[in-house]
């Protein structure tokens, strides 16, 4: 245990003694350290491989269908009131509902399964910038622990209803 420890610090220490000026940015809000640790750990390994782009792609969520996801596969929600192109999830809302964003010059881009006609990017009150769908603003929800999970969906929190979003854009309201 205190040699997987003394491993674990060497590996996350790497990019400072390496001189990297840049730091992985997590945009899901990953709850748990561990997470927090091996994607940081993973970024490490493959600091040359790094994506220059925030992706958004598709999966299959039991009793949704097909929705938008995350790179990582974490299901991305709209939140109603930023109906008309604007973010209003901000403050405390952003804390539960962490935006999507395209920080520096980290591009959106859709993949195949995606439609990148539909990505934008919305100014972010807070600032930065907000990727957005159909002209929708993206989040993840922090309760989603794992990829896969939509437990976010068509409840009513934050001053408004949460609902994923589909490849063509369309807004999902059924509860799964």
């Amino acid at each position: 245990m205190r040699k997987s420890s003394v491993a674990l610090l060497a590996v996350l220490a790497l990019p400072l003694l390496a001189g990297c000026g840049s730091s992985s940015t997590n945009n899901n809000a990953e709850s748990s350290s561990a997470e927090t640790a091996s994607a940081t750990t993973a970024s490490a390994t493959t600091a040359s491989a790094s994506p220059s782009h925030v992706v958004v792609k598709t999966a299959k969520i039991n009793g949704l269908g097909t929705v938008l996801v995350t790179g990582q596969g974490r299901t991305l929600y709209t939140f109603a009131p930023d109906e008309g192109n604007k973010v209003t999830c901000v403050g405390g809302c952003a804390a539960v509902w962490p935006p999507l964003k395209s920080e520096g010059t980290r591009e959106a881009k859709a993949l195949p399964e995606a439609f990148q006609s539909l990505v934008a990017a919305l100014p972010d009150p807070e600032g930065g910038d907000v990727v957005a769908y159909h002209g929708w603003p993206l989040y993840t929800y922090v309760a989603d622990s794992s990829p896969g999970m939509a437990t976010g969906q068509a409840i009513d929190q934050s001053g408004g209803y949460w609902y994923v979003i589909g490849r063509a854009g369309e807004i999902i309201k059924k509860k799964p």
